[in-house]
């Protein structure tokens, strides 16, 4: 590590969140998702099986996540785990290419989505773990605020790219009006369809810094990964069984799972509902995309110094209140009504509200998910902050069916895409109260 200072190394792990963010961005919100709204033509039946293979995938990620990341705390190979998740974000990405609309399968183009979802999740995991080594206490909120902000632009730049030069509108030109780059045929919607080799390709370009200038510090009594995998698991259960005499850190990794899921599901279904309530095309949503991913970068930012300054925890609620207030206001907007006022059906009121809403999601979302990363550092013990994050994703994902398995089941029950995002305030709401039992200094001082 001497020979790559200390900045490189912080520049190096910002990569990630450049590098990886397009999957948030572009996959799961903002062009796939409404793109598979627009092709199975029923934004109802889209948005419950969307719910239930991202619940899927959740669970998969719940059961696996702490014990790896023992396994990586005992071997010291983090970097190894980061490299494997690359190549299943990679190969998840790029196998939405194939999902035209003639023939589409929604079955197959889910199973590729959450490997990818699944390898960009893990890898998430593990780079988050190195946060502690990079740079002294005091200075963890900025890091990983920046790093988290940092993304956001990532993700901005990959979003304007992709609407302006590939994703075709309903007249088959990109936002700027021209066809589809390298031939691609609107006709079969390839341009929108690039999406995921585009985010493939983007993750492999950008991912480079990383490799080059991130390095694992030496990890005293380090063993091969095969002994690590024996010893892992009774390590694991003696933590498990350990967690709840850790009043602080139990109380946190229960909030953040229920206020991250909540997150999480205004993320995935944001775009799905514009596309099916207010029919919003690729490009609208998009549009929406670039304003929540503006937001969302400048306030991570402004979160991160916030956080430095004041500790992660008044972060933390102030963002809470807001999202849980957003995601009620989303249940009152649709293309007849605001806020119970009728509109007419051609009024672009609707429009307008819901672009601000987008706007405080990115800006609430961009500063909360940066605040908990570093609350999660004060939490955790620094000899096992890899199997910390590993309870951090279990946390956030032992529940993660919740939100979207919920959105599915009211909006079939209810039929209405409306009122199936009522059960995400309800869960920001839990996570508030939660927060009350964490103590702000972190482990073992509650």
């Amino acid at each position: 590590m001497a020979d790559i200072s200390a900045k490189r190394r912080i520049w190096g792990w910002w990569w990630f969140d450049w590098a990886s963010q397009p999957y948030n961005t572009l996959l799961i919100t903002f062009i796939f998702g409404p793109y598979v709204v627009n092709v199975v033509g029923d934004g109802s039946r889209a948005q419950a099986i969307w719910g239930y293979g991202i619940g899927a995938a959740g669970v998969l990620l719940a059961v696996l996540a702490p014990l790896l990341g023992a396994v990586a705390d005992k071997s010291g190979k983090r970097m190894a785990f980061v490299w494997f998740f690359s190549l299943l974000y990679v190969i998840g990405a790029w196998g939405l290419w194939w999902s035209a609309p003639e023939g589409f399968n929604i079955w197959l183009v889910m199973l590729f989505f959450c490997v990818g979802l699944i390898g960009m999740e893990f890898a998430t995991i593990f780079t988050n773990a190195m946060l502690p080594d990079l740079a002294p206490r005091e200075e963890i909120g900025k890091v990983s605020g920046s790093g988290w902000a940092w993304g956001y632009v990532g993700g901005l730049i990959a979003l304007i790219l992709m609407l302006a030069l590939f994703a075709e509108g309903s007249t088959g030109t990109t936002l700027i009006g021209i066809e589809p780059l390298f031939g691609l045929d609107p006709v079969t919607r390839e341009g929108t369809r690039f999406v995921g080799p585009f985010s493939a390709i983007w993750y492999i370009v950008f991912m480079i810094p990383f490799f080059l200038w991130v390095r694992e510090p030496q990890k005293p009594g380090a063993v091969s990964i095969s002994a690590a995998v024996s010893g892992a698991w009774p390590e694991l259960k003696t933590t498990l069984k350990s967690l709840p005499g850790d009043r602080s850190l139990f109380a946190f990794l229960g909030s953040s799972m229920f206020y991250r899921d909540a997150l999480n599901g205004v993320y995935t279904f944001g775009g799905i509902y514009a596309a099916g309530v207010l029919q919003w095309t690729v490009i609208d949503v998009g549009v929406f995309g670039i304003l929540a991913a503006f937001t969302g970068a400048v306030f991570a930012w402004l979160g991160g110094k916030a956080d430095s300054r004041f500790g992660p925890k008044p972060v933390i609620l102030f963002n809470v209140v807001v999202l849980a207030a957003v995601a009620l206001a989303i249940v009152f907007v649709s293309r007849t009504s605001v806020f119970g006022l009728p509109v007419e059906p051609t009024s672009s009121l609707p429009d307008i509200t819901f672009y601000v809403l987008g706007a405080l999601i990115g800006a609430g979302g961009g500063a909360l998910q940066a605040a908990s990363r570093t609350m999660m550092v004060r939490q955790g013990d620094t000899e096992k902050m890899t199997e910390g994050f590993g309870l951090y994703a279990l946390s956030g994902k032992a529940t993660a069916f919740i939100a979207p398995l919920s959105i599915g089941i009211v909006t079939d029950l209810t039929d209405s895409q409306q009122w199936g995002i009522l059960p995400v305030a309800v869960l920001f709401m839990i996570g508030l109260l939660l927060l009350a039992f964490v103590n702000p200094d972190g482990r073992g001082k509650a």
